[in-house]
């Protein structure tokens, strides 16, 4: 009769796992994979969105993870940031 309740125990571990799996694992990286097709599709001339909130245009891309971002209607202030950075991307309709 011993062995019966290892065995529940084990079991009810596996899907405790499986559910923390299913809940918490499973999403996160489908909103990872998701985030980076949009950092991979970035191009010149998209506006984007970034962390910290501000708005702003690609207008270089200096290497995988390195854009320049024009922010401001001026032109004046240009900032290399991580692609990473970058939470929503709007295609230059251009």
């Amino acid at each position: 009769m011993g062995n019966l309740s290892y065995w529940s125990v084990i079991l009810l571990y596996v899907v405790i796992i499986g559910a923390f799996y299913l809940i918490a694992i499973r999403p996160q990286k489908k909103k990872e994979r998701e985030h980076q097709s949009l950092v991979n599709a970035l191009e010149i001339g998209d506006s984007v969105l970034t962390s910290s909130g501000f708005y702003g245009v690609v207008i270089d891309i200096v290497n995988d993870d390195v854009v320049i971002v024009e922010f401001g209607s001026n032109k004046n202030c240009r900032i290399p940031m991580q692609k990473g950075a970058i939470v929503e991307v709007e295609k230059d309709e251009a």
